[in-house]
């Protein structure tokens, strides 16, 4: 244990690297003892102040919870389907989340809903995620293989893209705007409330998937033996699918639809950690995803600036070789 301790130390520091780059570093560089200065004295009277109090570390903040939020639904989801190319994003599980939220934000002043609560986007993103995690659940049972299982996950994103198109295509252009930025995925424009909410849902909904991590191991070895273990197979799934819904939708109600981090980043846990142990795992995927998110959204706002990149850009450019990778060694280890 003194092993994972040491580098969960070491994920400690990288992330409060990368959480001080994200709050000093912008169109507006503010040095590294001013911004701490600006932190540790609650100085919002300053330009710098504002900037930093108002604007950047609370997005520094949810970008980091966001970012652990999505790697575990991706573990959850890869050790429930027993297949490491699995995530939110590919089983079509952000695409449902964002169809609801499309449905309130576009169609939300049509059924009397005039002032819309991230509270409600968030229970919209989490019914879709839910939807057509149970969608694939219920084509799971009946079908085996994995490709098959993967592939209609595709499908039921395009679907559920499909019918966000429609809605897109009679939407007022007032509200068109703000979905369209929405959907290209971003963490900018987080306010302490929002920042709040996330901790709150976020920390709890983690410390519920670390409480699954015995039924997890014993899940690893097949249901038979889970079972002979005393897990209730039944409620087991019920409580993967929720957390792993509840994780992805939380994260894609307010940044957007965010590629890749849930699926590459359990490999890198795994890989740094040696370990199929899910007492290890959860722990170390939830930093190493808040870690990877982190340089990811900071790349996305320097690279360009004072233009930003969508940040599904530059998830995809990180994780994509990474899953190439990985289907090249599955293929040379067959």
């Amino acid at each position: 244990m003194t092993k994972y301790f040491s580098l969960y130390i070491i994920f400690l520091v990288f992330l409060g690297f990368f959480l001080v780059l994200n709050i000093a570093v912008g169109s507006v560089n503010i040095s590294f003892p001013d911004a701490c200065k600006i932190i540790f004295q609650h100085i919002t009277d300053s330009t710098n102040g504002a900037i930093i109090w108002k604007i950047r570390l609370p997005r520094a903040l949810a970008t980091a919870l966001c970012g652990a939020c999505l790697a575990t639904a991706g573990l959850l989801l890869q050790v429930f389907f027993r297949n490491p190319i699995v995530g939110p994003y590919i089983l079509g599980i952000s695409s449902g989340a964002a169809l609801m939220v499309a449905l309130v934000m576009l169609g939300g002043l049509s059924i009397g809903i005039f002032g819309i609560h991230p509270f409600l986007i968030s229970i919209a993103a989490f019914a879709g995620a839910l939807g057509v995690v149970l969608i694939i659940l219920t084509v799971a049972a009946r079908i085996k293989n994995i490709i098959t299982l993967l592939v209609i996950g595709l499908m039921m994103g395009y679907l559920c893209h499909a019918v966000t198109s429609v809605l897109i295509a009679f939407a007022e252009e007032k509200k068109l705007k703000g979905f369209v930025l929405w959907q290209m995925g971003s963490f900018s424009g987080f306010c302490w409330d929002e920042v709040c909410l996330v901790s709150i849902m976020g920390g709890l909904l983690l410390f519920g998937a670390y409480l699954l991590c015995k039924p997890l191991n014993a899940f690893l070895l097949g249901e038979d033996y889970a079972k002979s273990m005393g897990v209730n197979i039944m409620v087991f799934r019920l409580l993967i699918v929720t957390f792993s819904s509840a994780l992805a939708g939380m994260v894609t109600a307010f940044a957007g639809p965010v590629a890749f981090i849930g699926l590459a980043v359990p490999h890198m846990a795994r890989l740094a950690l040696g370990t199929s142990d899910n007492r290890i795992l959860i722990p170390g995927a939830a930093l190493l995803g808040a870690i990877v998110t982190s340089l990811c959204d900071l790349i996305a706002r320097i690279l360009f600036s004072p233009v930003e990149l969508p940040i599904s850009a530059i998830t995809a450019f990180f994780g994509a070789p990474i899953v190439i990778g990985l289907l090249l060694r599955r293929r040379a280890a067959i």
